[in-house]
């Protein structure tokens, strides 16, 4: 078993160790808003949080993620309070939503480093493709989530998710919650 903290809960996976981290966020623990695009890293549709750093999952395996702290589009908030949440909704800046999670995650990575990027920034950090053609909108909001979080601005909440992550974790084969029980697998 391979042991790491998936969205602040400690979870053991029990897959092959070369598995790539992608595919035991989403069919082991369930968790498919990190979304399967290309499988060589090119998209970004699969990003996630490693310790903090924006990551393409389909190129990390199991094993390397382990004993590391791990955030998916599911744990980034909730409630979809996160000030790039908000922003891409606010600024329309979400057309069919695939790629919508590794940006929102490369995102975030971005803001915490530096709550005010320029133009080029934002393009350096986020390297997801979107087929929508979303780029001006994602500029425009990624700017407006940075005064957000300096709290220069407010953004109206956006709506809150049609399920609650609980209750997407009932059973989750292959993966044991650690500790108290939590991590929506069976023990």
């Amino acid at each position: 078993m391979t042991a790491m903290t998936v969205n602040e809960r400690p979870v053991d996976f029990d897959v092959d160790p070369a598995t790539p981290l992608l595919w035991a966020l989403r069919d082991v623990a369930n968790l498919t808003g990190t979304k399967y695009g290309c499988g060589v890293g090119d998209c970004g549709s699969c990003m996630v949080l490693v310790d903090g750093e924006a990551l393409r999952s389909c190129l990390v395996t199991v094993a390397e993620a382990e004993g590391r702290s791990i955030t998916t589009i599911e744990g980034l908030s909730r409630d979809r309070s996160h000030p790039v949440q908000q922003a891409l909704v606010a600024e329309q800046a979400i057309q069919c939503g695939f790629c919508t999670p590794g940006i929102a995650l490369a995102a975030a990575a971005l803001i915490r480093r530096n709550p005010d990027p320029g133009a080029e920034e934002i393009h350096a950090a986020i390297p997801n493709l979107c087929r929508c053609g979303v780029y001006p909108r994602l500029v425009r909001a990624i700017q407006r989530a940075g005064r957000v979080a300096r709290r220069r601005e407010r953004i109206s909440a956006a709506p809150a998710p049609g399920i609650d992550q609980e209750d997407a974790a009932r059973a989750v084969p292959g993966m044991r919650g650690s500790g108290d029980g939590a991590g929506g697998g069976t023990d």
